[in-house]
C-alpha cells in the first residue's frame, strides 16, 4: 500500500467552476489545496455550452469555452496544485483519505466535492449506438448538422424548448416529445415555440426507441394514455431531461436527497465533519455560474474559520 500524501490542507474533487473557486479562495486564504479533474482539462460544466452566456456578471462570453477562459485560471501559487486526467477511484469522507485509478492514496484535512453532474440518458434502445450518428449534443454547436432534417427533441424544461428555437432556423421540422402535459420552461420559451410554425409538441408521450441504418432514420414514440407506440420518422434527436448528479463515490457516506444530490447547510458543511460540497452535486435548484463561484468561496472559508485557534 502507498503511503498517504499528507502535506494539503484541502483536497477538492473535480475542476469546474466550483470546484477551482474553492481552490483559488484556499490558496488566498493560506490553505494548500489540490483540485483533481477526472478530465483532461480544467472547465467542468462550461464546456459543454456553446451558447452565449450574458448573465454571469460583468463578463459576457460567446460560450461556455470563452467563459471558462475568463475564469478558471490558476494563478501561479506554491499553496495550490491542480491535477488532471486524475481520476478517483475511492474515496473514504470519514478519514479525509482519496485512492487515485493508478493506485495513489492522497490525504488532507477537509474534502470538498465538486463533482457536478452529467445529462441524464434516455436509456433506451438505440441510445448509445447512434452517439454522433444522428443524436446531437447541442442545437448550438449541431445547428448545421440538422439543416433541413426532421427531428425530435425530449424534454419540457428551457433547455429543450431552447434547442428547439435554435435548431428550428435550420431544421426542416422539430418536435417536440414530453411526457406530460406540464412544461417547466419558461414561459418566454414556451410562447415563442408555440408561434413558431416549424415546431410541434407531443404531450404524455415517451421515446421508447430509435431505430436507423447507419444513422437516426426514427423514434418509436409511445402515448402513456392509451399506451399506443408509433414510428415517428426523424433523422436527428436531441436529448434534454435534465441532468443527474455524480455522487456515485459518495453515496453510502453522505446525506443525500431523494434525487442523489448531496444535502449541505448554508456553509456548504455536509453530514460529515470536514467535507463540503459546493456547484451542481449541492444545488439542484441553482445550478448557474454564479452559484457555483460563491458556494466554492464560501467552503474556502468555513475551512478557514474552522482552523483558526
Amino acid at each position: 500500500m502507498q503511503s498517504a500524501l499528507m502535506d494539503k490542507d484541502v483536497i477538492i474533487i473535480g475542476g469546474g467552476v466550483a470546484g477551482v473557486s474553492a481552490g483559488r479562495w484556499c490558496a488566498e486564504l493560506g490553505l494548500s489545496a489540490l483540485v483533481l479533474e477526472q478530465h483532461g482539462e480544467l472547465g467542468g460544466q462550461l464546456l459543454r455550452i456553446y451558447n452565449p452566456i450574458e448573465n454571469y456578471p460583468g463578463v459576457k462570453a460567446q460560450n461556455g469555452f470563452e467563459l471558462r477562459d475568463k475564469l478558471i485560471q490558476i494563478p501561479e501559487s506554491a499553496r495550490l496544485e491542480v491535477r488532471i486526467n486524475a481520476e478517483v477511484r475511492r474515496v473514504s469522507l470519514e478519514d479525509g483519505v482519496i485512492e487515485l485509478a493508478g493506485g495513489e492514496k492522497l490525504q488532507a484535512g477537509a474534502l470538498i466535492i465538486a463533482t457536478g453532474v452529467r445529462r441524464r440518458k434516455l436509456g433506451v434502445a438505440g441510445e448509445e449506438e447512434f452517439a454522433g450518428k444522428g443524436i446531437l449534443v447541442s442545437g448550438a454547436r449541431d445547428k448545421e448538422l440538422a439543416r433541413n432534417k426532421d427531428l425530435v427533441i425530449v424534454g419540457g424544461g428551457d433547455a429543450a424548448f431552447e434547442n428547439a428555437l435554435i435548431l428550428a432556423e435550420a431544421a426542416r421540422s422539430v418536435t417536440i416529445v414530453h411526457h406530460s402535459t406540464v412544461f417547466r420552461a419558461r414561459k418566454e420559451f414556451r410562447d415563442k415555440v408555440e408561434a413558431d410554425s416549424k415546431i410541434k409538441i407531443l404531450v404524455n408521450s415517451i421515446v421508447t426507441k430509435i431505430e436507423g441504418g447507419e444513422n437516426v432514420e426514427s423514434v418509436i414514440v409511445r402515448d402513456i394514455v392509451s399506451g399506443d407506440g408509433s414510428a415517428l420518422p426523424v433523422q436527428a434527436l436531441l436529448i434534454r431531461i435534465g441532468v443527474e448528479p455524480n455522487s456515485e463515490l459518495f453515496r453510502s457516506q453522505v446525506e443525500l436527497d431523494e434525487k442523489g444530490f448531496i444535502k449541505v447547510n448554508e456553509r456548504c458543511e455536509t453530514s460529515v465533519e470536514n467535507v463540503y460540497a459546493v456547484g451542481d452535486i449541492a444545488s439542484p435548484d441553482s445550478m448557474t455560474v454564479s452559484t457555483a463561484a460563491g458556494m466554492g468561496a464560501t467552503a474556502a472559508h468555513m475551512i478557514c474559520r474552522n482552523r483558526e485557534p
